[in-house]
């Protein structure tokens, strides 16, 4: 292949006015309509003087962040007092006897081999110094002899790189001047976080002089999350100058440069092993996670969509990949060469342009699809499976006694229409004089349309034809074989010209049924008709549910026995072996339908979430669980997440294939969709952007280190609106000789995402005792196979972690505490609900899955909460480590797993405290609203903070609420809920971070020393590599 700079000359002409420049501060990730402080209000004064706190990161820090371990204690909420002792301190006393000294993640300076073939990269200048990847940089806590952590032979010239955005490039890049500016380093401590670290030694131990594991050292995820986050404020994220993505759970502005964003695509690995051989060496899976309709920040460049009329978008003849920023021109711009299987295309006549003596089109300016890692084409009828049409929304509502009798059925009904038309969806005022609704106040785009079933028993049509008076209902009371006895024109209608129609059926339906009550619900008769209403055009069904269907064809019984529960047959309690429900999710992925479930569970009754939502997972849709439904507190929750469905981007008839580059193959894919042979493309009923996907590769060959390797995932589906497209998502990584590069740029977050995905996937084929014990050789694997094959230098003693995986033992540990495989009683539905949860999750919802965002509220720093007066960026805390070794009595912390916000309430909570949170009548915890899903609007400083902070939290999500829902100690259920987010502490069968760690390094000192046995659970197999044993 040609120099890199023939393909992408990028960066050579900039506009002043481009919001991307890289001169240009990145644009502001949450410039909230933040509440204001109160008038007159003087932070502070109202609970006293703030006591002095020690600085975990050491140095002075933005004045968003303050120490991370102990929060500092207001005057005003409860009296001073000593932080509370470490659970480790005695403990842990013996641990040095078993792991010796442990240095974590420490990277040295020594020089890597030097690259011959560099100038042929993409990206990845490898022979440069870089500075230490020690996890705190052997800083010593407290008064301690900074002796015992900091590496005597350590050197002292230590380069000073920018920590997010100075990943060193090649020649054939160096058209981007170098970003200026000091770069933000917490402490004046240089950092290598997203840098390529040079190989690590050990900076001494991170055992004390009292024989014990400072849990300070060990890696800390909330810090890894906290000053990225506070970086990218203020930066831009280019894709082809960066090369290691910001964590999952950090929000930033991506500016593509001709490879994609990694919100849409994240590869484990940006610099690949040429050979089979070395990738083996790492144990790392080679793979890339993909959320092809992953939304964009305010800020970012809209996906462009290109049409390139009745030939369609220019193709490889040989491997069909799509026309990318990387294909050569040569021949003058007669012939193009593709990326993937580097054969020589002809130029359609209508698509030439001359090349430059340098080889570059001289129209590449103009060409998106030549600039940009990610596009749309319009595509011609040849890729139509059936007319396009704006979405049908077939709205599936259960009106059965459950249903009535505990609040679901009003709930969803407000939802719906919230979600269609508004919270003031009642007031007449808000329409046209003509009826009409105005553009700008449409939650669904042009073309789309509605339609509304009702079931018990029965199945119940309604005709909302706007030229009508008033909705007309017709009921099939056959539900062996029901039929659909309305039209396409009566059933669907635009949800804005029969508005007054819908919205007099939906408030009207609760009291309709509300005489009825019929306890057993038809579902999947219902969904049978409801798919044959679709079948012509295909749409999205939003079905409701809040009763075991055991009436009708289809029927569901309860299966799950707690007997089951531990043994090997538990694995039938997550799968379905109903041919009808099959079938039903066979034909609904074939019409192009797919199904988001609302599923209510009141009391915590068994729903068979195995059964109903396999047909969701299969057609692409999303089950919505709520497994203790009260309508007072999570009928908020529920409309909230209606909405988010309804609003989302969302395609339907969608089919994705991935490419890649000659020397490597598909081996599997993981995710929620339908595939039928081996090879074939994935197919959707429908997707949306909170999807992701996993793609496994394996070699077929080697790989030329002289080019680079590429993946092209292209989804053809149908837009909202009736447009047929296909979505191009470009990726590139350089390729090396060995694995010593490639350790430098492994993407964590994908890497974990990838193992999740593959281990969800195996719980209907293994036990859960073999899938943990997989998970557990995995971790040991790969950081055995990165201690013999790049660090094998220092003592045997030391646990020494890749800078870039230092969180993955942690990741690994909240993979095992989730409730998909954690040991003990779960009930089936829990975990067959996070199974297919980790198998759709992105990068950001499996990261908060598996670790919680925490942040005391008696603490805040008065500034916190509020955007800053200098760059209108909200000023977020720093987040604390999940362990209740953190927690202080007399606290009030939020929790936040991406799916549930807890509000802990410490049982000796200050008065003050809580009447400034909710108010004057909140004197005390027992006189707090147990239902409570939102905090009062007030006129108080801390109340400020915490709605503030609650919106931002808001902002960065999977697709569940944001509700609020109380814990407070010795009060509520939630409390045991608190605990088990407590993800570093021992809970149950699962134990401590610090033992984890310890049981990690025996498995690795087992594996050196060549003694590590293989027993049981031989042959489960994670992330594509050998198998797993115990």
């Amino acid at each position: 292949m040609a120099d890199h700079g023939v393909y992408h000359s990028l960066g050579d002409q900039h506009d002043p006015a481009d919001p991307y420049s890289r001169t240009q501060p990145a644009a502001p990730q949450f410039r909230p309509s933040a509440a204001s402080a109160p008038t007159g209000y003087h932070p502070g004064s109202s609970y006293g003087s703030r006591m002095p706190q020690q600085q975990q990161y050491s140095g002075s820090l933005q004045p968003a962040y303050q120490n991370q371990g102990t929060p500092s204690q207001e005057q005003g909420y409860f009296p001073p007092q000593q932080s509370p002792a470490s659970p480790y301190d005695g403990a842990m006393g013996g641990l040095s006897s078993q792991m010796g000294s442990m240095a974590l993640g420490q990277d040295g300076s020594g020089p890597a081999r030097p690259n011959k073939k560099k100038h042929r990269h993409a990206y990845h200048n490898l022979d440069q110094p870089v500075g230490s990847s020690q996890a705190f940089n052997g800083i010593p806590q407290g008064e301690v002899n900074p002796s015992q952590y900091l590496d005597t032979n350590q050197p002292q010239a230590m380069a000073q790189g920018h920590p997010y955005a100075g990943q060193n490039i090649t020649p054939a890049m160096n058209q981007f001047p170098a970003m200026g500016g000091a770069p933000y380093t917490p402490g004046g401590t240089p950092t290598t976080h997203g840098m390529a670290p040079s190989l690590p030694i050990p900076s001494g131990p991170s055992v004390s002089g009292q024989g014990r594991v400072d849990p300070e050292q060990i890696p800390s995820i909330p810090r890894s999350r906290d000053v990225p986050a506070q970086y990218y404020l203020d930066h831009i994220y280019h894709t082809m100058e960066q090369h290691l993505p910001p964590p999952g759970a950090v929000p930033f502005i991506a500016y593509d440069q001709g490879n994609s964003s990694p919100k849409f695509a994240r590869l484990t690995l940006n610099n690949i092993p040429s050979t089979s051989e070395a990738l083996n060496a790492t144990a790392l899976p080679l793979g890339l996670l993909l959320q092809p309709l992953a939304p964009i920040a305010p800020g970012e460049q809209a996906i462009p969509v290109l049409d390139f009329g009745e030939p369609g978008p220019p193709r490889c003849r040989r491997c069909r990949t799509y026309i990318n920023p990387f294909m050569t021109f040569r021949s003058g711009g007669n012939k193009f060469v593709c990326n993937m299987c580097t054969f020589p295309n002809d130029v359609a006549p209508e698509y030439f342009a001359p090349t430059d003596p340098s080889g570059v089109r001289v129209d590449r300016e103009q060409r998106p699809e030549l600039r940009l890692g990610t596009v749309e084409f319009m595509v011609p009828k040849e890729y139509w499976a059936k007319e396009p049409v704006g979405l049908r929304w077939l709205f599936v509502i259960d009106v059965g006694q459950e249903a009535i009798n505990r609040g679901f059925l009003d709930a969803f009904c407000e939802g719906i229409l919230g979600a269609l038309y508004g919270e003031e969806y009642a007031k007449a005022d808000e329409e046209e004089p003509n009826g009409d609704t105005p553009e700008t106040t449409r939650s669904l785009p042009l073309g789309s349309k509605v339609g509304i079933v009702t079931f018990d028993k029965d199945i119940h049509f309604y005709n909302c034809n706007a030229g009508l008076e008033q909705p007309k209902m017709l009921v099939m009371p056959d539900i062996e074989d029901p039929f659909v006895p309305l039209g396409s024109e009566g059933l669907f209608v635009d949800p804005y010209e029969a508005k007054s129609i819908i919205i007099s059926l939906l408030t009207q339906i609760p009291k309709l049924f509300s005489d009825v009550k019929n306890p057993e619900p038809a579902l999947l008769p219902t969904l049978n008709a409801a798919l044959e209403s679709l079948t012509a055009t295909g749409g999205k069904i939003i079905c409701s549910l809040s009763a075991l269907p055991t009436w009708g064809p289809g029927r569901l019984f309860m299966r799950d026995d707690n007997k089951l529960h531990g043994i090997e047959t538990e694995r039938k309690l997550f799968q379905t072996e109903h041919a009808g429900w099959k079938k039903t999710a066979t034909k609904m992925v074939e019409s192009g339908v797919g199904v988001d479930f609302f599923i209510a569970s009141p009391g915590g009754v068994y729903m068979d979430i195995a059964t109903i939502g396999h047909v969701s997972a299969q057609s692409g849709g999303e089950t919505f669980f709520y497994p203790n439904f009260h309508a007072q507190r999570d009928a908020h929750k529920l409309s909230l997440e209606v909405k988010h469905t309804i609003t989302r981007e969302t395609g339907y008839q969608a089919l994705m294939k991935v490419r890649c580059s000659n020397g490597l193959q598909v081996s599997s894919y993981h995710g929620n969709f339908l595939q039928h042979t081996f090879g074939a493309d994935l197919e959707f009923g429908a997707i949306d952007a909170d999807k992701a996907f996993g793609v496994m590769f394996s070699y077929d060959g080697k790989l030329d280190a002289k080019l680079d390797a590429h993946f092209q995932c292209a989804l053809l589906y149908t837009t909202a609106n009736g447009e047929r497209r296909v979505r191009c998502t470009n990726t590139v990584a350089s390729v090396s000789e060995g694995a010593i590069e490639s350790m430098r740029y492994i993407d964590q977050d994908a890497v974990v995402n990838l193992i999740a995905k593959e281990a969800a996937t195996r719980m209907t084929e293994r036990t859960l005792k073999e899938i943990r014990s997989a998970l557990t050789e995995k971790t040991i694997d790969i950081l055995a196979g990165y201690r013999k094959a790049f660090s094998g230098s220092h003592p045997p003693g030391q646990l020494v972690l890749p800078e870039n995986l230092k969180e993955f033992s942690m990741f690994t540990l909240g993979l095992l505490k989730c409730r998909a495989f954690k040991a003990g009683p779960e009930p089936s539905d829990r975990r067959t609900y996070t199974m297919r949860l980790l198998k759709s999750a992105s990068a950001l919802e499996l990261s908060l899955l598996l670790y919680p965002r925490i942040i005391p509220l008696h603490s805040l720093p008065p500034e916190s909460g509020f955007p800053s007066a200098e760059t209108g960026h909200l000023l977020v805390p720093p987040s604390l480590r999940a362990s209740f070794s953190r927690i202080e009595d007399g606290g009030a912390y939020l929790v936040d797993d991406g799916q549930t916000c807890l509000l802990w309430l410490h049982a000796q909570v200050s008065p003050n405290l809580l009447e400034d949170l909710f108010g004057p009548a909140a004197t005390s915890l027992q006189a707090l609203d147990p239902f409570l899903h939102t905090l009062p609007v007030l006129d108080t400083h801390l109340n400020c903070q915490a709605r503030n902070i609650l919106a931002y939290w808001a902002s960065l999500r999977g697709s569940k609420a944001l509700t609020v829902q109380l814990a407070r100690q010795g009060l509520d259920g939630a409390e045991y809920e608190f605990a088990r987010l407590l993800v570093e502490d021992r809970n149950g069968d699962a134990q401590s971070y610090v033992d984890w760690l310890v049981h990690v390094h025996r498995g690795i000192q087992l594996e050196l020393a060549g003694q590590r046995g293989k027993t049981e659970g031989e042959g489960v197999g994670v992330a594509g590599l050998r198998a797993m044993g115990w």
